[in-house]
């Protein structure tokens, strides 16, 4: 067998399907790199190899990744008497008492679940730093951050302990950790993946659930084993007449791309970026896609507030619950400084506002769909991020100022909310490399219910510059 972190999910799963590898071998591999990662790297909340292990011995089904090893993130996703502390003091001693409904596709996939994955504390920001776990750091530079909140899933890939793993996406959470560490990364439309139960939407329906990977075909296939409407589900996203990884496997027609230069907020990207978007809109010319500068008009400061209000009022209502399960108050104990804000601000809030900010999001969506139609534009292209990643530290949920951490984090990725709120699909892809060797990702962004396409790009994009080879100083076979 070759080395482990030289696969791809999809390579692994085949080599299992012929007998050339054991479910039980490729665990024991999995375990033994994600110990070695966890002192450089901290990428793990817990590790639970007795769970993936009655696994196996139970038998897997026939699943596309039957005997490849998993990890999910530590927000949101349940597995069946194991904690789930989504990063926070408050939760340490929370324990699911069932399997979510996704994670009984990934089990139904023949994925086994042997560890979670850290997060900032409810996902609330853009790096993955807690009070509870403490910094996650980037395999290319242990200095700089690996992205959030599904920072623990992307340096557990891009260091080779993993091919892929479960990631999610509230305000960038999947995108943001894939460009930050040099991995595929893609948020499915409003309604393609299961969130619950017992909640099918968090985050008023911001929030969705997938996966980082090194290969765009892992990504693909995951997103075939895992799509479709959940029990009590309000919504479901537009059928794509076609499975992801066939779309993958093919290249798309010519595309007219619109290339998206100013964020709603105003944040143009810095030079790295600059150079990372020139060269990606040079490349696809040279695929024989047209690419034309134009970008939406949409009210950013709206969209900003209402960010706020949504993520706000959430928090708002889990520190309610944990008042009440605690019975008394909450406090610095439980919840960081940053989280307090918003638990403060959201008990504030007149329900008028979510009215107004929901309006706003419905607004940019018209205005972006709108402006797509008027181009007839297939895609738009943004940088992922406006400067690479930074210093951890910068982006902590208990920053030294306030007010830097507020401009920091609202201009690292300002580009990427906005297809939370309009509930469009949108991919990072690993296309730029900056002077001192980090990841600095580019995003496409497809009308809702179009992973085909953004797959499509995506395949014929790595066949063209392939990546999965790239390994970062931190790397585990």
């Amino acid at each position: 067998m070759k080395a482990f972190a030289d696969q791809d999910a999809t390579a692994l799963a085949d080599l299992v399907r012929k007998k050339e590898v054991t479910p039980g071998e490729l665990l024991d591999a999995a375990l033994e790199s994600a110990h070695a990662a966890q002192e450089p790297l901290n990428c793990f909340s817990q590790i639970f190899e007795d769970h993936a292990r009655e696994q196996i011995a139970a038998g897997l089904p026939d699943g596309p990744f039957a005997g490849v090893p998993f990890a999910t993130k530590d927000l949101g996703v349940r597995l069946n008497g194991l904690p789930l502390t989504s990063g926070s003091r408050a939760f340490k001693d929370t324990v699911a008492d069932f399997d979510s409904t996704l994670t009984q596709r990934y089990k139904a996939a023949g994925l086994v679940i042997f560890a979670q994955t850290t997060s900032p504390e409810f996902g609330l920001t853009t790096s993955t730093e807690s009070a509870l776990n403490g910094k996650t750091r980037n395999p290319w530079n242990t200095e700089r951050t690996s992205g959030g909140s599904s920072g623990g899933a992307s340096a557990t890939v891009a260091s080779g302990v993993l091919p892929m793993a479960h990631a999610s996406d509230g305000g960038g959470s999947i995108r943001i950790p894939a460009a930050c560490t040099g991995l595929v990364g893609l948020k499915p439309s409003r309604g393609r993946v299961p969130m619950g139960p017992p909640l099918s939407e968090n985050w008023f329906g911001l929030s969705t659930n997938h996966c980082v990977s090194r290969s765009v075909r892992d990504s693909a296939a995951l997103l075939d084993a895992t799509h479709g409407q959940e029990r009590g589900g309000r919504y479901i996203a537009p059928p794509s007449g076609t499975s992801y990884l066939t779309a993958a496997q093919r290249d798309p027609r010519p595309l007219r791309i619109a290339l998206w230069r100013t964020a709603p907020n105003g944040i143009t990207p810095d030079k790295e970026a600059t150079a990372g978007l020139d060269a990606t809109a040079k490349l696809l010319e040279s695929l024989g896609h047209t690419v034309e500068e134009a970008g939406p008009t949409l009210n950013g400061e709206a969209l900003g507030k209402g960010m706020m209000m949504i993520v706000s009022s959430a928090m708002a209502a889990i520190a309610d619950e944990r008042e009440q399960a605690f019975g008394r108050k909450i406090g610095p104990d439980d919840f960081e400084p940053v989280s307090l804000r918003f638990i403060e601000f959201g008990r504030t809030i007149p329900m008028a506002e979510l009215v107004r900010t929901n309006n706003a999001f419905l607004q940019a969506a018209f205005e972006f769909e709108t402006f797509m139609d008027h181009g007839n534009y297939d895609l738009v292209l943004a940088p992922t991020l406006s400067r690479p990643p930074v210093e951890l530290g910068v982006l902590s949920l208990d920053p030294e100022d306030m007010d830097a951490y507020g401009e920091a984090v609202t201009s690292f990725a300002p580009w990427c909310p906005v297809f939370n709120q309009t509930g469009w699909p949108a991919i990072s892809l690993p296309l730029h490399q900056t002077a001192d060797n980090l990841p600095l990702g580019m995003m496409f962004g497809a009308r809702l219910g179009r992973e085909d396409l953004l797959y499509s790009i995506a395949g014929q994009i790595e066949r063209a510059t392939p990546w999965i080879g790239r390994r970062p100083p931190v790397w585990f076979d």
